[in-house]
């Protein structure tokens, strides 16, 4: 059974980093992209970073680029996820996701909050 658990998420001032974690277990992800989604109340969940398990391709989304760095650890089997530079509207639940590079398998953790204030 595949589990992504998250956690590094907080109460942080506006300016301040967090680094949040994703640890897989169940199965390893040689085929799998790992991504970040976020959602804040009252809004749709959205697209955060990704990252191909294999190679190591980054994507990001524009209100993030040149703030958060996605990261992965194959001995740990674990996706990081540093934020810098945070502000109020990147206050949300952050949640994992992996899925396949063809997409027809997902799996998502659970979430982790990350509260930003001004």
């Amino acid at each position: 059974q595949v589990q992504l658990v998250e956690s590094g998420g907080g109460l942080v001032q506006a300016g301040g980093s967090l680094r949040l974690s994703c640890a897989g277990s169940g199965r390893t992800f040689s085929n799998y992209v790992m991504g970040w989604f976020r959602q804040a109340p009252g809004k749709e969940r959205e697209f955060v970073a990704s990252i191909t398990w294999s190679g190591g391709s980054t994507a990001y989304a524009d209100s993030v680029k040149g703030r958060f760095t996605i990261s992965r650890d194959k001995d740990k089997n674990t996706v990081y996820l540093q934020m810098t530079s945070l502000k109020p509207e990147d206050t949300a639940v952050y949640y994992c996701k992996a899925r396949t590079v063809l997409g027809a398998t997902a799996y998502w953790g659970q979430g982790t909050q990350v509260t930003v204030s001004s």
